[in-house]
């Protein structure tokens, strides 16, 4: 019972300090306001796809949207052998805005990560400086491609990271994924503020043509089925960190469109998650081990505590804490993301452990579904 009692309080002391730095990362990550430049960065705006009739016209008609010249930017959409009405839509959205430049190429599979094969599919054809990648389940805000010029032509970048919101109803199962998506951005914002950047999200990811190249593209990991964006993050800080920034920007946060369905969820987080221990920073596999093995520790306290083995008061005392560091540094992501109100999330902060903990461990061993297609750790 003491050794039990022991190995508790360190993993708990150890995830409050992981996510302590984090909250002082945070803070350190300084928010950047577009300052009215003369747009002048050229994008290839990259959007890889796979049966999404339901979602890809929203993305298209926001792209249409964008308060940026149009001989600044291109869009090119690469198909991953869809077997619906997507590529119909585009060619319809395509007919609709002719003064767009567009290309639409197939996929051409050659690793286990259709997507990193996409984007390399992408990049021989790029005409422009900037590359920058969002998903077909995404919507870009009119400022998007202004607020990644300005800030651009303010610093020495190569790549830069922008945020990513949950476009959520209000619902449980929405709110749920919405505050763990934030979680994510919040780790991602403070690993920059500590020198650490490791996360990233590819539905809102840019990086200069000549950076891929030098770093060869996805080389080193096209065997892992996910990863196209954090990987190359890694390769990036590991060969110049000072010029991987993050765009801590209100008007370029890209929203993506929640789940409505549990299984789906559980996949795109389980396929998250296997590619942890393949990461190159041991900051990030640090904290993954603490994290999970925090949510994973509260769970068995509860088992323990049910069957009369625990203390309820520590388990108590431990979970407050956890609360407490997690809510901090949700509040200030929050205040980034949101600019509105956020609810203490005392029921998602219930749920997530059960959730996290078995995410975490069928991740080392399971194989995931996504988009129709099984693939292997």
């Amino acid at each position: 019972m003491e050794l039990i009692t022991i190995i508790f309080c360190l993993i708990t002391i150890d995830y409050v300090i992981f996510i302590s730095l984090l909250i002082y990362g945070f803070a350190k990550v300084k928010s950047f306001e577009k300052i009215d430049l003369q747009p002048k960065t050229t994008f290839s705006i990259i959007v890889p796809f796979r049966n999404e009739e339901k979602n890809f016209r929203t993305l298209l008609d926001s792209i249409s949207q964008l308060n940026y010249p149009l001989d600044l930017f291109e869009i090119i959409v690469i198909d991953d052998f869809s077997n619906d009405n997507s590529e119909k839509i585009f060619n319809k959205w395509r007919m609709e805005n002719g003064l767009i430049q567009t290309t639409l190429l197939e996929n051409l599979r050659l690793s286990n990560s259709p997507k990193k094969d996409a984007i390399s599919r992408a990049v021989p054809v790029v005409k422009n400086e900037w590359i920058i990648t969002t998903d077909a389940d995404c919507e870009v805000p009119r400022n998007w491609l202004l607020a990644f010029d300005n800030y651009i032509q303010s610093h020495e970048v190569e790549m830069l990271v922008g945020a990513v919101n949950v476009k959520a109803k209000w619902n449980p199962f929405h709110y749920f994924q919405q505050m763990d998506l934030m979680s994510l951005q919040g780790t991602t914002i403070g690993s920059f503020g500590l020198r650490e950047a490791f996360m990233c999200n590819g539905a809102n990811f840019a990086y200069t043509k000549n950076l891929f190249n030098s770093l060869g593209g996805f080389n080193g990991n096209a065997k892992i089925a996910s990863g196209d964006d954090v990987f190359l993050l890694q390769k990036a800080v590991k060969q110049n960190a000072e010029k991987v920034h993050y765009l801590k920007n209100i008007e370029s946060i890209v929203l993506t469109k929640p789940e409505n369905n549990i299984l789906k969820l559980f996949m795109q987080r389980v396929r998250w998650a296997s590619k942890t221990g393949s990461y190159d920073s041991d900051f990030a596999k640090g904290l993954a081990v603490v994290v999970l093995l925090m949510n994973a520790s509260f769970v068995a306290g509860c088992g323990l505590w049910i069957a009369g083995f625990a203390d309820w008061k520590l388990l108590t005392i431990a979970f407050g804490l956890k609360l407490v560091v997690d809510y901090i540094l949700l509040l200030k992501t929050n205040s980034f993301l949101q600019k509105g109100k956020f609810l203490f999330p005392i029921i998602s902060s219930l749920v997530y452990p059960f959730f996290s903990s078995v995410v975490g461990f069928y991740s080392l061993v399971g194989t995931f579904t996504w988009k129709d297609r099984s693939f292997k750790k």
